[in-house]
C-alpha cells in the first residue's frame, strides 16, 4: 500500500489535470478529481499531500531595481573606457585592438539584450488558452469574469485587461465602471465589441463572428468601418469575408447554442452544425455515412463536459449511431 501511495504521489505531481484541480482552473478536471476522491477515500492523505506540495511550490519573480541596473551599466562603461585608454597609451597592436573591439561589442550586445528582455517582459501579453474539450473560468484584473470554451484563446496586455482579443468562444460578464465609465473591448477577426457592463457570448468559429447578448447593451464596430448596436435577446452574425451582417431575435425559430453551464443548449440546430460545434470544441472531425442525417434537427440540452457522454446524448436526441474511429466520429443512420 505504501509503495502504491508513493507511486500515486509521483504521478499526481506530474499530472496537469490534477494541478488544474488544485488551482480550480478546469471544470472537467475539477469534476473528475472530486469524483475520484469520493471513490478512493483510502488515498485521501496522498491526494492532499500532493495538493500541498503543488501549492507550496512558488516561483517568486525578482526584479532588479533601476539603481542596480544603472550601477552595473556604469561599471561596464568605465571598464570599457579604461581598457580603451590603456590600449591607446601603450600603443597596442592592431590585434589587441580587434580583441578589445570584439569584447566591447559582446558586452554591449549583452546590455542591449538585457534591456530588450526587460522591455518585452514589461509589455508582455497575458494569454489564456484552452485545449480541446477544456472549459475554464477566468477573472480578469478589472473584475470581469470570462468562461473560455474549448480550443479558444483570450489575450490582453497585462496593463489593460479591459481590451482583450478573442479567438474561439467565450462568455463575458463585464464589470461596469460607473465612476470612470471605462469601456470594455473584445476584438475578433471580424469586429470589435464595445461594452460598458453587460453579459454576452462571442463565437469566432467558422470564419465569422456571432455575438449573443443576454443582458445590457453593446455596440459592434465592424471591420468595414460601420457600427451597429445590440439589444438583449439578440444575435448578430458578421463576416468580413462577405461583408454581411445578420440581426436576429432569440426565439424558437432561431438557431443558437449556449454552453457555459456544462450543457450545450441547441435550439433548432441541424446535426451537421452540432457536429461542427463538437469538432471546434473537441478537435475531432465527423463523417456522415448518409448525407440525409445532416439535416436532423436538434433541440434541447446535451452535456458538454465529457465527449463520451456528449456523444451518447446526441445519439439519443438524433436517433443515429456515432462511432469513434481513428480520431473521427462516424455518423451512421439507424
Amino acid at each position: 500500500m505504501q509503495e502504491n501511495k508513493q507511486h500515486l504521489l509521483e504521478n499526481l505531481l506530474n499530472d496537469t489535470s490534477f494541478k488544474n484541480w488544485v488551482y480550480k482552473k478546469n471544470r472537467n478536471d475539477i469534476a473528475f478529481w472530486n469524483n475520484w476522491i469520493a471513490n478512493n477515500a483510502e488515498y485521501i492523505d496522498t491526494i492532499y499531500a500532493a495538493r500541498d506540495i503543488v501549492i507550496g511550490i512558488r516561483f517568486n519573480k525578482s526584479e532588479l531595481s533601476e539603481d542596480l541596473i544603472n550601477d552595473k551599466l556604469d561599471n561596464v562603461i568605465q571598464k570599457i573606457n579604461k581598457n580603451t585608454e590603456s590600449t591607446i597609451d601603450n600603443g597596442a597592436t592592431s590585434k589587441k585592438k580587434i580583441k578589445l573591439i570584439y569584447a566591447t561589442s559582446v558586452l554591449l550586445s549583452g546590455i542591449i539584450l538585457f534591456f530588450a528582455a526587460n522591455f518585452f517582459t514589461a509589455t508582455s501579453e497575458v494569454i489564456h488558452k484552452t485545449g480541446f474539450g477544456e472549459i475554464i473560468d477566468l477573472k480578469l484584473p478589472d473584475g470581469t469574469t470570462v468562461v473560455l470554451n474549448g480550443n479558444s484563446e483570450l489575450k490582453y496586455n497585462k496593463d489593460n485587461s479591459r481590451d482583450v482579443v478573442l479567438n474561439g468562444e467565450a462568455y463575458f460578464k463585464v464589470k461596469s465602471k460607473p465612476s470612470t465609465k471605462a469601456k470594455f473591448w473584445v476584438t475578433t477577426q471580424d469586429l470589435k465589441v464595445e461594452v460598458f457592463g453587460t453579459h454576452f457570448n462571442v463565437n469566432t468559429r467558422n470564419k465569422k463572428t456571432d455575438v449573443l447578448l443576454d443582458e445590457g447593451s453593446i455596440s459592434l464596430l465592424l471591420e468595414n468601418g460601420k457600427s451597429t448596436k445590440m439589444q438583449p435577446g439578440e444575435i448578430v452574425t458578421y463576416s468580413k469575408d462577405n461583408d454581411t451582417i445578420v440581426h436576429n431575435k432569440v426565439n424558437s425559430n432561431i438557431k443558437y447554442t449556449h454552453w457555459i453551464d456544462g450543457t450545450y443548449i441547441f435550439n433548432n440546430v441541424t446535426l451537421l452544425e452540432v457536429m461542427q460545434y463538437i469538432e471546434n470544441a473537441y478537435g475531432i472531425a465527423s463523417e456522415f455515412k448518409n448525407p440525409n442525417t445532416k439535416n436532423i434537427v436538434i433541440t434541447g440540452g446535451i452535456p458538454n463536459e465529457n465527449l463520451t457522454i456528449c456523444i451518447m446524448a446526441l445519439e439519443k436526441a438524433s436517433g443515429v449511431t456515432i462511432q469513434k474511429q481513428n480520431n473521427k466520429l462516424l455518423i451512421i443512420e439507424n
